[in-house]
């Protein structure tokens, strides 16, 4: 390869020649292998929705069928065990696998929809507080301050009992208690936001605050909020199945990790995988929506990817 220079040809080293431009291919798979923590996570979070969402399929037994002849079968992998209960079974004889199968989609739905609530109530709020200021700004962060310092696991276990133990009111009350994290990167945000040259325009346009807060604004704010709604979506399945383990959660018979735990315990040092096997699709479960999250944050925010 020559360039000229002066109407002189002058060669160029081949090692230092311009390179063609990557293909399409070949730059997705790069940044899937810079993301690839974040698309390991997201093939465990696949593997979750399947097989909550085709949970009969998925599953070899009735989660709820009770067989006393069988109770307490060991896993495959240790002796006495068989391929017709492959995990092993309960106390009550129960199929291990089926139930954690069905568990995958009482804790995912909690979870999602916990967050939902918490995301819904603090968007609103820091959304409100961040653009007028004044004495709404003032509310929203006592408010915010309040509820970070009192105690979650209390004020959570307080609206379980006041409320009922069943799924639903663990719904509630995980909302309730976690919308701050919401509510403070929002009124940070559009405090930031509502002085930029765009938000100025189109109030000069005449476009009301309702629109230019949820049109404009929180378009922006969309990537920050959903990075920190995955976060959440995981510790809402930790603390769903703290509360079950307790028994402030969902209740007998209905499928659920931290309730298998529970009836694990008392069998820990001889019958271990009855804990130990919900104990770790709680933990991978957790691992990658966590993952997840760590690469949509490195995706989305300019200043943390990767050259």
């Amino acid at each position: 390869m020559a360039v000229k220079v002066d109407d002189i040809a002058v060669p160029v080293p081949a090692e230092i020649a311009e390179e063609a431009p990557p293909s399409g291919t070949t730059l997705v798979l790069r940044k899937m292998w810079q993301l690839r923590l974040g698309v390991f996570g997201g093939l465990l979070v696949l593997m979750l929705v399947f097989a909550a969402v085709f949970a009969p399929y998925v599953a070899t037994h009735d989660p709820f069928e009770q067989d006393i002849l069988e109770r307490l079968t060991p896993p495959v992998f240790l002796e006495g065990g068989s391929w017709e209960h492959w995990l092993g079974t309960d106390q009550l004889g129960r199929d291990v696998y089926s139930r954690v199968v069905y568990g995958t989609r009482v804790s995912l739905t909690i979870g999602i929809c916990a967050v939902l609530v918490s995301a819904a109530i603090g968007c609103i709020l820091g959304l409100l507080a961040g653009f007028f200021g004044g004495w709404i700004d003032g509310v929203v962060d006592f408010g915010v301050n309040a509820m970070l310092a009192f105690p979650f696991i209390l004020l959570a276990m307080t609206l379980v009992i006041a409320l009922g133990a069943s799924a639903q009111n663990i719904v509630i009350a995980l909302g309730l208690s976690n919308w701050p994290i919401f509510a403070r990167v929002a009124r940070i945000e559009t405090r930031k936001l509502r002085e930029q040259d765009f938000v100025v325009a189109v109030r000069a346009q005449g476009l009301s605050n309702a629109r230019i807060i949820f049109k404009h604004i929180l378009n922006n704010l969309a990537a920050a909020i959903l990075v920190i709604a995955t976060v959440e979506v995981a510790r809402s399945i930790i603390r769903e199945t703290f509360l079950s383990f307790l028994g402030l959660g969902v209740q007998p018979p209905t499928p659920s990790w931290g309730l298998m735990v529970s009836e694990g315990r008392a069998y820990i040092l001889t019958v271990w995988w009855l804990s130990t096997i919900p104990g770790a699709a709680i933990f991978l479960s957790c691992l990658g929506i966590n993952l997840v999250g760590d690469g949509l944050r490195d995706l989305m925010d300019p200043r943390l990817r990767k050259a």
